[in-house]
């Protein structure tokens, strides 16, 4: 059982940065596929980015590319998400996701950490 732990979330000005990190345990970090998912108040929960398990290529939402960078630490088992030149509509709950490369049925969610882009 994979257990997902998301920390780092917070106030921010706008302009501001912030870096999330989220811990896994429970799994071999190297074969998950790790993504980062938010939810903003009154809307669906959308994907932001994702960082694979072989060879750590990456994808991102357009409204975030050239922002924020995802990156993990596979000797840590720590998925990291750097959010730069932050925007109010940036405000939401963000999520780590881990799916395991070969058994995508193997899907695990993290609590969540509070993200707040606001003067």
């Amino acid at each position: 059982q994979v257990q997902l732990v998301e920390s780092g979330g917070g106030l921010v000005q706008p302009g501001g940065s912030l870096r999330l990190s989220c811990v896994a345990s429970g799994f071999t970090f190297t074969s998950l596929h790790m993504s980062w998912f938010r939810q903003a108040p009154g809307k669906e929960r959308e994907w932001v980015a994702v960082i694979r398990a072989l060879g750590g290529s990456t994808n991102y939402a357009d409204s975030v590319k050239g922002r924020f960078t995802i990156s993990r630490d596979n000797a840590k088992n720590t998925l990291y998400l750097q959010m730069t030149s932050l925007k109010p509509e940036d405000t939401a709950v963000y999520y780590c996701r881990a799916v395991h490369f070969l058994h995508p049925n193997n899907d695990y969610w993290g609590q969540g950490t509070q993200v707040t882009v606001s003067s």
